[in-house]
């Protein structure tokens, strides 16, 4: 078995599905599908049933994100865990761009590259003219949390996602340092491509479960944790917004597109 994907869920089970009927298609019979059902009370559990090429970890109440993950790691058997948000589109060949790549530069953990907001194109044509000018950009040092495939020798090294972080955010940041302070190698590439909604199942925690405290709590921690006083958090800040300008304004010009877009208010910006 080659990869194990890991997918946490909390109610949203529209965009699960949207989820889910785009990954089946573009999946291998050597990859494995864990889904970590968070508590869900909107009728997941039972759409869920009705797979038996899914394995799913059902938790009484929503345990976070870093907990799932966790869970979905340590039940995972393949060298390679890829950890997905719910609320993806996957383009047909999303993983094989993600394996290639891997492989062709070394990388340990590897995200591909995304547009972001309202969906309103065909995936599976875009992704493949999109792959076709990008397969050669990369930016290495970064991944992106909604998506992202680990080496299991990172999980080995480094260890599982802190679950001092509460619900979600921070986390993924958090095994992001301690995986490149231990030598390991991030990229996200072109030869990938996926649709993000955008962070769904946050918004709706914050809107409907009246939970808004947790970004806080959690930055504090991380700031606390990595000892990141104003002086470091400002240069950091500004390390990564010129690095990302920098990305963003060279692939650009080079092939009209970037590795990261949105859609904001009906008009596509590169990041």
């Amino acid at each position: 078995m080659s990869v194990s994907i890991v997918i946490p869920v909390f109610n949203q089970l529209h965009f699960t599905k949207i989820c889910l009927e785009s990954l089946l298609p573009s999946l291998s019979q050597d990859c494995e599908i864990i889904i970590i059902d968070n508590g869900s009370s909107d009728g997941t559990d039972e759409y869920l049933s009705k797979y038996s090429n899914i394995k799913v970890i059902t938790n009484e109440q929503n345990r976070g994100c870093a907990f799932a993950w966790n869970q979905g790691v340590k039940d995972s058997i393949a060298p390679w865990v890829a950890i997905l948000n719910n609320d993806l589109i996957l383009s047909p060949n999303w993983l094989d761009g993600l394996l290639s790549f891997a492989e062709k530069k070394g990388v340990d953990i590897i995200s591909p590259a995304f547009r972001e907001g309202e969906y309103d194109y065909n995936i599976a044509e875009h992704s493949r003219n999109f792959v076709k000018l990008m397969h050669n950009v990369a930016r290495i040092g970064v991944a992106q949390g909604i998506c992202f495939m680990v080496r299991r020798e990172v999980f080995e090294r480094v260890g599982l996602f802190d679950e001092n972080f509460r619900i979600g955010q921070f986390e993924d940041n958090d095994f992001f340092r301690r995986a490149k302070l231990a030598g390991f190698i991030l990229g996200t590439t072109g030869l990938s491509f996926v649709h993000h909604f955008g962070s769904v199942t946050q918004k709706m925690i914050c809107k409907e479960c009246h939970d808004n405290t947790y970004e806080m709590e959690n930055r504090i921690y991380f700031r606390k944790k990595w000892q990141l006083n104003w002086f470091k958090r400002f240069a950091e800040r500004r390390y990564f917004k010129l690095r990302e300008r920098l990305w963003s304004l060279s692939e650009r010009i080079r092939y009209g597109h970037t590795l990261v877009e949105k859609n904001i208010d009906g008009k596509i910006r590169y990041f």
